[in-house]
């Protein structure tokens, strides 16, 4: 698959389909890979990638931190994911998109459609992430890897992730960066010297503002309030995507579309006839 560089970070993307551009923000918590589309829970039950390739040029990508793209050690915010998005499509040569994001991709989706939203021709927010048990168990995995760099110190870290390969949805020990640890050896070496008591200060600040807020976190109500894109909104129902969550955004999105489908009613057919009749309306 091709890279690009973004932001100084090397992101692995591809493009299947053709039609209008549709930037796809991969859903899996902090393990956010293109193959999430096709495999993770409710995507392999309705197959979205299926039906839009047929009508769209989607627009794939690792996000930073996250599979074969690369990271840097940093205070992320939503406003660093957004830069992704947005210089990929000018690493494309593309103005304007339209922009889909599942689960947690589901906050950089609204973060654009409040910081870029000349680039943004419509958002499709699909089971996005939130709740207070969304923000608790958020929490705790970054409180587990702090405990763990505070017991035992960077080279653990890189020592743990070199052996056991886990991305940090899967083992929060190994932290944020860990998918970039395990494939970036430069990286790994650089990332054991850094400073302990530093470093925790950078996690300590990018959790308290990545998971802000116990609905969903990506833009401030106000900011969504003011937007004018039109919006599909795909409520989810679990611990991690609570239907609140997408209630929250139907109130401060002013030209929402709400899906008032329940999850065991999302089939594969109602779901693409959905997300076409949506997409092919604006």
């Amino acid at each position: 698959m091709p890279t690009a560089l973004i932001d100084g970070i090397s992101t692995r993307y591809e493009t299947q389909g053709s039609g209008p551009p549709l930037l796809m923000f991969s859903p899996g918590g902090f393990d956010a890979t293109i193959e999430k589309w096709s495999g993770l829970g409710i995507y392999a039950k309705t197959k979205p990638l299926d039906h839009l390739t047929k009508h769209y040029t989607c627009i794939l990508f690792d996000r930073r931190e996250c599979g074969q793209s690369g990271g840097r050690v940093e205070r992320v915010t939503w406003g660093h994911f957004v830069r992704q998005g947005v210089q990929l499509l000018d690493h494309l040569k593309i103005d304007k998109a339209h922009i889909m994001g599942g689960c947690m991709g589901c906050s950089p989706v609204i973060a654009m459609g409040a910081q870029a939203p000349e680039r943004v021709l419509s958002m499709v927010i699909y089971w996005p992430v939130g709740g207070p048990k969304y923000r608790l168990s958020s929490h705790q995995r970054f409180a587990e890897h702090l405990a763990f760099v505070h017991q035992n110190g960077m080279q653990a870290v890189v020592d743990l992730v070199q052996r056991d390969g886990k991305a940090f949805g899967a083992d929060p020990r190994g932290g944020p960066w860990a998918s970039v640890i395990k494939s970036d050896l430069a990286f790994a070496e650089t990332y054991a010297q850094l400073d302990v008591e530093k470093y925790k200060l950078t996690i300590v600040g990018m959790v308290r503002g990545l998971i802000d807020r116990v609905t969903v976190p990506g833009a401030e109500p106000e900011d969504m309030m003011r937007c004018d894109l039109p919006a599909l909104i795909v409520p989810g129902s679990d611990n991690f995507h609570a239907t609140s969550a997408a209630r929250y955004l139907q109130e401060c999105l002013p030209k929402a579309r709400y899906w008032d489908m329940p999850v065991a009613g999302q089939s594969e057919d109602a779901t693409q006839k959905e997300l076409l009749e949506f997409l092919g309306s604006v």
